[in-house]
């Protein structure tokens, strides 16, 4: 009796529907193992697990990039309205190299707002663009350049 059971199971587990079954739920006893993926760069193969420790070294870069940038004092720019169908409170300045958040204030009239940095590419002295409601908050002309000090935070 237990032979019979034995060879019953043994049976079932060989049967290729039970097979695709298991394979559904499980991943077991997969007939078809999974190809390992492979980058290919310029000094040869790198497996997947290589790529993904790059790709956390790159973003461990950028977070201490981030660090990095910060600024004591003031950057100064000339900023207009940028696209104002775009909402939100930022800036577009060439003054960053990442975005961040940072506070800017109006050389003349000393209203602050605190903005989204984002960079864009140019010269830091480039002029910057401000959203819509960075130009209101700031209560800056919308046809007018405004002269900024621009704080990291």
């Amino acid at each position: 009796m237990k032979y019979m059971l034995l060879f019953a199971v043994i049976v079932v587990a060989g049967c290729d529907q039970v097979r695709s079954t298991t394979d559904q739920v499980g991943g077991w006893f997969s007939s078809d193992p999974k190809p390992v993926e492979t980058v290919v760069e310029e000094g040869g193969v790198v497996d997947e697990v290589e790529a993904a420790e790059t790709e956390v070294v790159e973003a461990v870069q950028t977070s201490e990039a981030q660090t990095l940038e910060t600024w004591e004092g003031a950057k100064q720019t000339v900023a207009g309205l940028g696209d104002p169908t775009r909402g939100g409170i930022w800036m577009e300045t060439p003054l960053v190299r990442v975005e961040r958040t940072g506070r800017v204030v109006v050389r003349k009239t000393g209203a602050a707002a605190t903005v989204t940095l984002i960079p864009i590419p140019g010269d830091a002295g480039a002029g910057s663009h401000l959203s819509l409601e960075a130009m209101r908050k700031l209560l800056a002309p919308l046809e007018q350049l405004v002269e900024l000090d621009v704080y990291s935070s």
